[in-house]
This record gives structure tokens, sequence and C-alpha cells, in this order.
């Protein structure tokens, strides 16, 4: 603020500056204005050689003579003197319009004189006209305007400056405030909310969205230690395991059958990989939530019912069942994540069917209009279906937008040994959203003919794209 008080400082004092170099140099034009006006009028009767005696004037300021080449007066006013003229001979030049400051004495005034000079009369009697007019109202106001801004400028400071304290210091209260919250906030390392002023302006909307982003960052730490709590627990099983059973096989000594200890360390192993590899792919898509020009991926077309017989056939029919799709199936998008999307629902399907589990792939289907979208009509955007069904006991209504969060099993999932850590639905999701497409979960439906139950079927909507070949 001091800065600024000086900056205006500076400021005035240099509009000061100009004020009174303006108004003198207004008031100065003022008076030469006058005089040569006066002098000009004297000059035509002297040019008509009709100069009276006294000469007539306008004003008890100015004083007028006319003197001939030899510095003789020729005619004054009424009060100007008729022995001395104005200018000494040195002054006076004989032909040319002047403008001299002399001193008032000389010409029975106080203060200093305003002299200018016109050329009168023929060429074989050349006259001068000299009139005077003095300055000392032009000083008076000079000095009446700059004593007001010497004793007005302080003053003006001080209150600008008082005012600027008072309105910075209420306009950053808020603000300290807020640096305040924010101190409190970091030295416990806790949640916690920024103080919202009541004035509803910039610091205002500020300190709400400050308050947003921390509650965003609340939300994430809490997330972040839920994740990182469930991933030590997931982790700690079957490392457990493995250590118990070596020191079971330790115990036992040569009674122990490594080949089945060997076996089930093996389990455990691949069980360990998967999990690590699932938390590297759900850190990888937290780090990067679909870029399209992330350089770990590969977008191009993909033909889903080519996509679908090969993941079909990495598994016995039945209880996989493929329903070949009438024609081709394009969309765009990662041919790896699309596969492991598939993958991860056939693997939960499997853990959960009782006898079959189904899939198949229809489309396009339109769902509203979305300007440039390729594969439908014009400016319409459409969608190949990929359902995922089986004939196992399906999830609650209640539990199907849980089973997507991270390291959520349902009880029957869990009492399963071969059970997942319930991460696959999760990256399932995240995959597709990457995508563009969506994903839901609905009942299916029941087969009384097979015995089943009611089973549950897994839509996963990818904008459709029509054939490369078609382009």
């Amino acid at each position: 603020m001091a800065i600024g008080v000086l900056g205006l400082s500076v400021g005035l004092a240099l509009g000061g500056m100009l004020l009174l170099g303006a108004l003198g140099w207004t008031l100065q034009r003022t008076v030469d204005a006058e005089a040569l006006r006066t002098a000009d009028a004297v000059a035509l009767l002297a040019d008509s050689d009709a100069l009276p005696d006294p000469l007539p004037v306008a004003g008890g300021q100015l004083r007028v003579q006319v003197v001939d080449e030899a510095g003789r007066i020729r005619a004054a006013s009424i009060d100007a003197d008729r022995l001395v003229p104005m200018l000494r001979p040195d002054q006076l030049r004989a032909g040319q319009r002047q403008r001299l400051v002399v001193d008032g004495r000389r010409v029975g005034l106080s203060g200093p004189v305003r002299v200018v000079t016109v050329p009168a009369g023929t060429p074989a009697e050349p006259l001068t006209v000299l009139v005077a007019k003095s300055l000392t109202d032009v000083r008076h106001s000079l000095h009446v305007v700059r004593t007001l801004l010497l004793v007005g400028f302080p003053l003006l400071v001080v209150g600008l400056a008082v005012v600027a304290w008072r309105v910075v210091g209420a306009t950053l209260r808020p603000v300290e405030a807020l640096r305040s919250g924010a101190a409190e906030i970091t030295d416990r390392a806790g949640p916690g909310r920024l103080p919202v002023p009541a004035a509803r302006d910039e610091i205002q909307r500020l300190a709400v969205t400050l308050n947003d982003m921390l509650d965003r960052l609340a939300a994430a730490r809490a997330r972040q230690r839920a994740f990182v709590a469930d991933a030590a627990h997931e982790l700690r099983s079957p490392l457990t395991n493995m250590r118990t059973e070596l020191e079971v096989a330790r115990r036992l000594g040569d009674a122990t059958d490594w080949p089945a200890v060997a076996e089930d360390l093996l389990a455990d192993t691949e069980r360990l990989g998967r999990l690590v590899d699932d938390l590297l792919l759900l850190a990888r898509l937290d780090e990067q939530p679909a870029r399209p020009d992330a350089p770990s991926r590969t977008l191009g077309p993909v033909e889903l019912g080519e996509l679908l017989g090969g993941v079909a056939a990495r598994y016995p029919s039945p209880p996989v069942r493929l329903v070949p799709p009438a024609g081709s199936r394009w969309t765009e998008g990662d041919p790896g994540e699309l596969h492991r999307v598939l993958t991860n629902l056939v693997d939960n399907a499997l853990r959960h069917a009782r006898g079959e589990v189904l899939l198949a792939v229809t489309g396009p289907e339109p769902a509203g209009p979305v300007p440039g979208q390729r594969g439908a009509g014009p400016g319409e955007r459409a969608y190949h279906v990929v359902t995922v069904t089986d004939d196992g006991p399906g999830i609650p209504a209640a539990d199907r937008e849980r089973v997507f969060q991270r390291f959520t099993r349902l009880d029957d999932a869990r009492a399963r040994d071969a059970g997942g850590a319930g991460l696959g639905l999760a990256i399932v999701r995240e995959l597709v959203r990457r995508a563009g497409g969506t994903l839901t979960v609905s009942d299916a439906v029941p087969d009384p003919a097979a015995g089943g139950g009611p089973g549950l079927r897994v839509s996963v909507r990818l904008p459709a794209l029509v054939e490369p070949e078609a382009d």
C-alpha cells in the first residue's frame, strides 16, 4: 500500500505542476491578447493620422504610448508617462512586433509589466505603439493556486492513504481469514473447511470454490486410504497362505508332499500376480483417464464378432456359448482393453453361472443426435450392445451399483475359494468409460425349461463404426 500511496503522491505532484504551468500560460496569453488588441486599434488610428490626445484605453491596468523613430512620445494614454518611453532605445526594435517583461517602476505600475510593441505609421514617418499591462493579477492568481495546492496536496494524500488503508484492509480481511483457515487445516493435516465471507463477491466465490476443492481432496484421500487398506488386505492373504504352507512344510520335513506344496504356492503366486496386475492397471487408468493420445493405447477399428469369438475360444463350450452375430459389428477402441473387458465379464459370469454363459452382440441402436458421429444417420450416434448373460443367482438391485466399486465382493462371491479380489468389474467400468461406452446390469430372462435361476445380464454399449472398407 505504501508503494501505491507513493505513486499517487508523485502523480498528484506532476498533475499540480502541469496545472500551474497551464494556468500561467493561459493567463499570459490572455494578457498578451488584450494588449495586442489595444495596440492594433491604436496602430489603425496612427495609420489614418487620427491619433487623439490622450489615447483612449479600456481598463485602468493598460498604459499606451506612441513613439517615433527618434524615441519621442507622439501620443499617450491619460495615465501614461509623456516624457520617458516604456522601453529603452536598446530594447525597442522599430518595425517589429515584440513581447517583453519590464520593471513596473518604469511604467508607473507595481510589479512586473508585460509590454507589447506594434509597428504603425507610414514609411516616411514610422511609429511604434507601446502597450503595457501589469502582471500583478497573473502572479497573484498563480500564487493563490500554488498555495492551495501546497496546503491541499498533503491533506489529499493523507485522506486518500487513510481511505486506501481502510478499503484495502477491509478487502484483505477475508483473504487473511482464508489464509488462517488454510494454515489451520494444514497444521492438523485433516479435513476442514475455510470460512466463507457473507458478502457475495469474488472472495466469497473463491472460498466456495476452495471448499469444494477441499471436499474433493478429502473424498479422494478417503478413497485412497480405503484403497490402500483393501489392497494391503488382499495382498496379505496370498502371502499369509504361502508363508503358512512353507512353515508347515518345513515342520513336516521329509514327510512333506512337495509337489502339492508347489501347486498351492503356484496358485497363490498366480493370484498374487493377477492382483498386482489389476492394481497397476487401475493406477494407470486413474493417471490417464480416457486420454486418446496416451502412448500405451492402440486405437483402431475393432470387429466385435471376431473379438467375442476370440474370447469364447479361451473357454470350454459349454458352459460358454457364443451367439454368432448376423454381419459385422465394428467399433473403435483399444483391442487389448476391449478384450480385457470381455474376459473379466466372462470370468465373473463363470464364477456364478450354474450351467451356461451366453455371449452376444446386437445393434446398431440409435441413441439420440450427436453431431459428427460416424456409423449412423446424419448427425446421429449409434451403439452396438455386447451382452454377457449367465444363469446364476443374479445380483439384487440394491447391490448392482456397488459391485462396480473397487474391492467389492458380495458374500456369495467372497465365500468361494476361487473368488477374485473385487477389482474385475471396477476395471471393466473404467475401460468401458474410456472407450466411450456405457455399462448396465439387469436380470436375465429366466428359462424355466433349463431349471436355472433368474440369472444376470451385463450389457456393454459401444459406439458403432461403419465398416472400414466403406469409408
